[in-house]
């Protein structure tokens, strides 16, 4: 059974591959793919915007936008399945494509193309010129982009390109929604080249992986899963990366037991913060308090001590220099605000050396820095943003966000360390080569801390996983950073569509988190 908020991401060669074994090895074949993909792609589209199709008797006003591929052909029957299902009348779509099929071709494409002409949708072809089609489309209330799909090798081009330039240029108010990914999106694609703005995308099963490219993100608009298409056993085989969300991404973490007390649920020891910078310290240990951890342990300079030590509601803190070996830890968090001077590379490296020991360690902002050069034990998160991992690699923060899925893995597997990498889509990956992706795409994210509480969130489950579980394994710290990253974006999700503090979105983490994993709470005790 296909688990609740986790999707199978696939590169476009795999893809490829998936559809020849779909038809070679479990009978379905093209015409039944295409089929299968558009009335699905349609359904989806119907349920995402009842309103679009309500407001005009005869439906909205549609144009299709069909290349030569199967994306084409898709688009085509989710026009077929609209005007079928009575929710479209055939006089009020256009049917625009970049070459007429020809007449004696039996492919779906072309079956398509004489079974819209059939039903009475005009045609035109991208021959025809701007004059005949940008009017075309400047009275399109919807349109459904599939001029091109994931097999596209380099740039968009010729006809493609032509009617992708036309439909970007479409009316204000208009919706245009792209089949599977928005055309002149593949794994070849680089900011630069051609790529239809989409203010929606029918993501088809398996999804595609491209869509989640940080740089790309943005023009893919709200994405729409759209599954039931091949088998789950199929898909499976062929994965890159998984999306997940908090729905999937809490299951992973057992719930506190009835019976739990402060330490059974783990202790958080943070280092962080220095004076004009004690915010980033407060930040991550209520992340910590928030995520489930028993007792938060925060270690700071003499100078700020004071001034934390105020308004920490049940969070220990300490002098760094003068706390002592107190408690074990269960998790170790370095980094938020904390400086780069010679007694941090001490600090550094006394947890380094539990982390090698089998300490959960997370490491953040100026802890990766001092970090950069170490291979870890497999006991490691480091929790970078786009600029902190280009000086981490020495890459452009540009190539890094242009593709952060084909960088990761290799870095993870070469540091021995989980990367959570955050910017507005968040990529995690393990040295044992998992990949998953969290969607963000959520602003009210884009402030000072939000970071910080990310990286006490996972040192909290990291913590509580490893004092329930008697040791924290890789494989654990990977589930540690889906689940910190799942509730980081949930709680953003919650917001209300206004500006807050982290501090105040720490609250909403942890009444999901409390839901999650409270028995007795609502939803409480889910546990995969």
């Amino acid at each position: 059974m296909r688990a609740a908020g986790r999707e199978v991401l696939v590169t476009a060669a795999a893809s490829q591959a998936m559809d020849a074994e779909a038809q070679s090895e479990w009978s379905l074949n093209q015409f039944a793919l295409v089929e299968a993909a558009g009335r699905r792609a349609a359904g989806s589209l119907l349920d995402s915007f009842p309103r679009l199709f309500r407001e005009a008797p005869s439906g909205p006003s549609t144009v299709i936008l069909a290349g030569a591929g199967n994306n084409g052909a898709d688009a085509m029957v989710i026009l077929r399945s609209l005007i079928f299902l009575g929710k479209l009348e055939a006089e009020k779509a256009a049917l625009l494509v970049t070459k007429i099929p020809g007449g004696e071709e039996e492919n779906p494409r072309s079956l398509l193309y004489r079974s819209l002409l059939k039903l009475g949708v005009p045609a035109a072809s991208a021959l025809d010129g701007e004059q005949v089609l940008r009017p075309i489309l400047e009275g399109a209330a919807l349109i459904i982009d599939g001029l091109s799909g994931t097999g596209l090798r380099g740039a968009l081009r010729g006809e493609a390109a032509a009617l992708a330039a036309l439909a970007n240029s479409r009316r204000r108010g208009s919706l245009l929604v792209s089949v599977d990914v928005p055309s002149g999106l593949s794994d070849d694609w680089k900011p630069g080249m051609p790529l239809v703005e989409a203010g929606a995308t029918l993501a088809l099963e398996p999804e595609k992986l491209c869509l989640y490219k940080p740089a790309a993100r943005p023009f893919c608009g709200r994405v729409l899963h759209t599954g039931g298409i091949f088998p789950e056993a199929l898909t499976e085989k062929y994965r890159a990366a998984e999306l997940v969300d908090w729905d999937y991404s809490r299951t992973l973490i057992p719930p506190v037991p009835p019976d739990s007390y402060k330490y059974g649920r783990g202790l958080v020891e943070i280092r962080a913060g220095a004076p004009g910078s004690s915010g980033a310290a407060a930040i991550a240990a209520r992340g910590a308090q928030a995520a489930g951890a028993g007792l938060v342990r925060l270690l700071v300079d003499p100078a700020i001590q004071s001034v934390l030590a105020v308004g920490a509601s049940g969070i220990m803190v300490a002098e760094e220099q003068a706390a002592g070996p107190r408690f074990k830890a269960d998790a170790l968090l370095l980094g938020p605000g904390w400086g780069r001077g010679p007694e941090r590379r001490r600090s550094l490296e006394e947890a380094l050396a539990l982390e090698e020991g089998g300490t959960p360690l997370v490491l953040d902002a100026d802890a990766i820095h001092l970090a950069k050069d170490r291979v870890f034990h497999g006991n490691a998160l480091l929790t970078p943003h786009p600029g902190e991992l280009a000086a981490y690699t020495g890459l452009p923060r540009e190539e890094i966000l242009s593709d952060p899925a084909r960088l990761l893995p290799a870095l993870a597997r070469e540091k021995r360390a989980v990367f959570l990498f955050k910017s507005h889509v968040l990529f995690i990956a393990s040295p044992a080569g998992d990949l998953a992706v969290v969607d963000g795409m959520n602003p009210s994210l884009a402030v000072g801390g939000s970071g910080d509480l990310l990286a006490g969130l996972c040192a909290g489950i990291a913590a509580r996983r490893r004092a329930m579980a008697a040791g924290c394994r890789p494989a654990d710290l990977y589930a540690c950073a889906l689940a910190g990253a799942g509730l980081l974006i949930r709680a953003a999700g919650e917001m209300a569509n206004r500006f807050t503090d982290p501090l105040e979105l720490a609250d909403l983490a942890a009444d999901l988190a409390g839901r999650a994993w409270l028995p007795g709470s609502p939803g409480g005790g889910t546990y995969g």
